[in-house]
């Protein structure tokens, strides 16, 4: 999949970078607390969601589901997003953006893996580098919000600390400590505020107090109508 990204540093200069992702992997249950981890997944399994057959699990999803359109289409009205760290190399370099891994929730409960290839991945169109941020990334956080009865409500809220080290994701994804060329993954996401629930619009952050800045993207979700 052809991305188009700005790369922005520290300063603020920006750099038009365009790169071929052709695996996409989705790094499932990847909180660092391995209780709470065990808790949700004995709270998705009652309600008939399968268990991981490992903590993290990573999922492979084609890399042309990603999009960086305003909009993605989704069939039925229950899918929903959630925001994760896009991480991917280029030209030899980790470079850092967003994602978010909308998930069909109606599919879940047959097959996790099924529910996130059947919807589009928005990701977002900055990037940083990741070395530019290494050095405080427990500090980070991401956000996200939604639309609900018109208003924009918070959906999301966490640091990164809460979240497995994306060099760990990618030593046991990979075996090594590098993620290959035209490979991106996306490193996990923060508990939701209230259920996870369907909205006509998802915005996502990645925010540094540090060095005083944020990533942000947004999308539309328009739904299909769910025939037979």
């Amino acid at each position: 999949m052809h991305l188009k990204f700005n790369l922005i540093a520290v300063d603020g200069s920006k750099q038009v970078i365009t790169t071929d992702i052709n695996q996409m992997v989705i790094a499932g249950w990847a909180g660092r607390d391995q209780a709470a981890i065990e808790h949700h997944i004995e709270e998705l399994s009652a309600i008939g969601v399968p268990r991981p057959s490992s903590v993290p699990l990573f999922y492979r999803v084609a890399s042309q589901t990603l999009t960086q359109r305003s909009s993605i289409e989704v069939v039925g009205n229950e899918s929903s997003g959630e925001v994760e760290v896009f991480v991917f190399m280029h030209q030899g370099e980790l470079l850092v953006s967003l994602t978010s891994d909308h998930t069909d929730r109606g599919l879940e409960t047959v097959s996790v893996a099924l529910s996130k290839q059947v919807c589009s991945k928005p990701v977002g169109s900055d990037a940083w580098r990741f070395q530019d941020i290494a050095p405080h990334w427990d500090q980070l956080r991401i956000e996200s919000y939604i639309k609900e009865n018109s208003q924009r409500v918070q959906y999301q809220s966490g640091p990164l600390s809460a979240l497995l080290h994306p060099l760990d994701l990618i030593a046991r994804y990979t075996n090594s400590g590098q993620l290959p060329e035209g490979t991106a993954m996306s490193c996990g996401t923060v508990g939701t505020q209230g259920a996870i629930r369907p909205a006509a619009h998802f915005e996502m952050s990645l925010n540094d107090s540090v060095l005083n800045r944020s990533l942000f993207h947004s999308y539309g979700i328009e739904v299909l109508p769910k025939v037979s």
